[in-house]
């Protein structure tokens, strides 16, 4: 089971030390990060400090659960292949959070995620 976080609120780079900190380092972790980082990437570099348990990927700007979620289904189904113990979603607004929240409880991901607590930002 993959315990997923999502993280709302704050600048994308706030949404970044949130995550880069609340990862543990002794499991393996992912994040699918909506848009691009502006300037340096904490994730970035931790996910180069620990490539075997940190992965970081990134998504186009837009929201997940409106933009049609192919990308983020894409994506997702990907990084379930590897089992991560815990995923972050970083969300740029938390407006349709009850929305992605629907989207992850599907029944297809029903049994591979358990929702953590959010993580909010600023």
């Amino acid at each position: 089971m993959t315990l997923v976080s999502l993280v709302t609120g704050g600048s994308s780079a706030d949404r970044e030390r949130a995550i880069a900190t609340a990862a543990p380092t002794n499991e393996t972790c992912a994040a699918i990060i909506e848009g691009l980082p502006s300037g340096d990437s904490v994730l970035n570099a931790l996910a180069l400090q620990r490539p075997e348990s940190m992965q970081v990927v990134r998504v186009a700007p837009g929201c997940p659960c409106c933009s049609g979620n192919l990308t983020v289904r894409v994506t997702l189904n990907r990084l379930l292949r590897r089992a991560p113990s815990r995923l972050y979603l970083s969300l740029s607004s938390s407006a349709h959070r009850d929305q992605i929240l629907a989207f992850l409880q599907e029944p297809q991901y029903h049994e591979r995620l358990t929702i953590g607590a959010d993580i909010g930002c600023g």
